[in-house]
């Protein structure tokens, strides 16, 4: 099976404290999968290994066959809603084309916003082009980040908490998206709601220092447990009460 993501015996630490400890890991072409795992674990700082944005102290990572700083321009990523200045006086295209910006040095072509185009109409956004970016809901701004990923067509997407904020129906629609771009690339995508992504993801990345990799077919009580350090209340998404609350 074509992998396309390879840790070997990867460690890091910040300041001398250590957040990942001895991570060998491989994940196959068009893998689906969640990363979970409890605040402070190194969910993030696994996601920026990957994007050689920092370097692991001992090991070696692998991403598309090459090391991570040359396999950026193939990846796409989406970070997390709240590092994002929401006032920021930019039009859903103008957000959309910075995922061009590696590939574009002083100004975007013609294919720039040709592929810009195809990113929003991908994520259901046609119409919108020209909208400013803080008019749109907390779910139409989340649709146009995960275009701004995919505008530089990459082969791998990764994405920080890309359904915070954002409503249960919103939330399903984000991850039929997801689905349906799973078909022609890998995706994996930092969650806390484990409940909700396992009915979609194929398998689950445990992430506290150490990371154990498993189909979401093993995800139960034990091994959540053994994640969170103690018990995790996970939410029914398809149960709806038929009476009144007591």
């Amino acid at each position: 099976m074509e992998t396309d993501i390879s840790l070997n015996n990867v460690s890091f630490a910040y300041k001398k404290q250590p957040i990942l400890e001895n991570v060998t890991l491989t994940i196959p072409h068009r893998e689906f999968a969640s990363i979970v795992g409890p605040n402070g674990g190194g969910k993030t700082t696994l996601l920026k290994l990957l994007l050689g944005l920092i370097h692991p102290d001992k090991g070696d990572i692998q991403v598309l066959g090459t090391s991570p700083e040359k396999a950026r321009e193939r990846i796409g990523y989406m970070p997390q809603y709240a590092h994002l200045d929401m006032n920021f006086p930019a039009t859903v295209m103008d957000v959309v084309l910075m995922g061009r910006l590696r590939k574009s040095t002083f100004w975007f072509s013609r294919k720039d916003r040709d592929q810009a185009q195809k990113a929003i109409r991908t994520v259901d956004m046609t119409g919108f082009a020209q909208t400013g970016f803080n008019e749109l809901s907390g779910g139409q701004k989340q649709r146009v980040l995960i275009a701004r990923g995919l505008c530089g067509r990459p082969d791998i997407l990764l994405l920080d908490e890309p359904t915070a904020n954002v409503d249960h129906e919103t939330e399903e629609n984000l991850f039929s998206i997801l689905q349906e771009l799973n078909r022609r690339m890998t995706i994996l995508v930092v969650s806390h709601d484990l409940g909700f992504v396992s009915k979609y993801v194929k398998t689950v990345i445990c992430v506290n220092r150490q990371v154990v990799f498993h189909p979401t077919t093993l995800v139960e009580g034990t091994m959540i447990k053994d994640i969170y350090y103690g018990d995790l209340k996970m939410v029914r998404h398809d149960h709806r009460c038929r009476g009144p609350l007591p």
